[in-house]
């Protein structure tokens, strides 16, 4: 793959020269600097040696992580991007953060202006391809792996996705590829180049009335894009489920209108063509007044699956979903570690490091190039974080 990023846009913006990557990614070098070395050296050089200079995501305006091989960053360890692998067939890659909207019901505060969010991070393709293999060779060995692309924000911005997901298509292990996403980036031309590749679409749509989807949105949402976006899919090789979040106090007048869309455009055609989900409230991300309790929400799907003869409750073998062996991970909860920080951590607060080539977050506000010692408090589905010890 070619991860060449093009400058696609340029402009002056106080005292600095902005440059636009595949419109995702920004990159600002004072105008000073770039004024004197253009003289001597290429855009392109200045681009990519020229100091001081600050890399931004684009979309959320956070500073940007590049996570390559020469990086020294694994990718694995860390639930904001790389590989997580929950003890099933399905492994989640997350090959960027970042997101276009800034939904009120976001588990993970994400968008523009978050609040607890300081940095984003987008991987290179071809580093990414080479830990999908390796922990798809080791997850093939127990049946079919489902390849899933997911994440902290919105998957489809990954600049580099076409080139991704061929690659990932020609591994032999890999049986299904599926993709989580709220649909505007997509295209009919995208659309058309992802069918060689994805099987399922899983697509966020909590509304068919604009004002409201742009209240849960945060942003004003283009809903007759995203209608047209689910009719292309539906009518494509690629399998569509549609997923509204359910937001009680808020869209509950919507969920039936959901369904009936769903049914009309042909949703489903090989799984469930509905995944309703429930609002949670997380603890770090945006909380809302009113939540149904797990005993109404399912009650209410039970009576919707009886009025519209359609399987809402799902579970995974649904879709084709099997607890199977993990992949190993060399760190345990417990284990005490001293190691350097590599890059700025995913939250306020928070640091990366490496150790036994997984990625840790610790919380510390030292700086990167220092040393901290830590323990591990957390190791769940290969996600690892540390506290540092006094």
């Amino acid at each position: 793959m070619n991860s060449a990023i093009p400058v696609l846009r340029e402009y002056e913006r106080e005292g600095e020269k902005v440059f636009i990557l595949r419109n995702f990614i920004e990159i600002r070098i004072p105008s000073k600097v770039y004024d004197s070395l253009i003289k001597r050296k290429s855009k392109e050089y200045i681009i990519s040696y020229a100091e001081p200079r600050k890399v931004l995501s684009h979309v959320t305006k956070r500073d940007l992580v590049f996570v390559t091989r020469e990086s020294g960053i694994p990718l694995m360890g860390s639930s904001a991007f790389g590989i997580i692998d929950r003890g099933t067939n399905l492994i989640q890659i997350r090959p960027v953060c970042g997101c276009n909207l800034r939904c009120i019901f976001c588990s993970v505060d994400e968008g523009k202006n978050s609040r607890t969010r300081a940095t984003d991070y987008i991987v290179d393709p071809d580093y990414m391809l080479e830990w999908i293999a390796e922990v798809v060779r080791f997850k093939g060995r127990f049946g079919n792996v489902e390849a899933h692309i997911d994440g902290q924000g919105e998957p489809s911005l990954y600049p580099y996705m076409e080139g991704l997901l061929e690659s990932i298509a020609k591994l032999r292990e890999v049986k299904v590829i599926s993709i989580q996403t709220n649909g505007i980036p997509l295209s009919e031309r995208k659309i058309k180049k992802l069918e060689n590749f994805v099987t399922r679409i899983n697509l966020s749509l909590s509304s068919l009335d604009e004002e409201r989807a742009s209240r849960l949105a945060g942003v004003k949402y283009p809903l007759k894009r995203v209608l047209e976006i689910a009719k292309e899919i539906a009518e494509s090789k690629i399998d569509l489920l549609i997923a509204p979040v359910w937001v009680p106090g808020y869209n509950d007048d919507d969920i039936q209108k959901i369904i009936e869309f769903a049914l009309e455009i042909g949703a489903g055609k090989r799984y469930p063509p509905l995944g309703i989900q429930k609002y949670i409230p997380y603890k770090f991300g945006r909380r809302l007044k009113k939540v149904m309790s797990f005993k109404e929400f399912y009650k209410k799907l039970e009576e919707l699956e009886r009025e519209y003869g359609v399987k809402l409750i799902l579970k995974p073998e649904d879709f084709g979903m099997y607890k199977c062996e993990k992949y190993p991970h060399p760190i345990k909860k417990g284990d005490v570690f001293k190691a350097r920080i590599v890059a700025d951590g995913r939250m306020h607060g928070e640091k990366l490091v490496v150790v036994k080539n997984r990625v840790v977050t610790v919380r510390t506000d030292r700086k990167i190039g220092d040393f901290v010692e830590f323990k591990i408090v957390r190791s769940k589905d290969g996600i690892f974080l540390g506290e540092v010890l006094d």
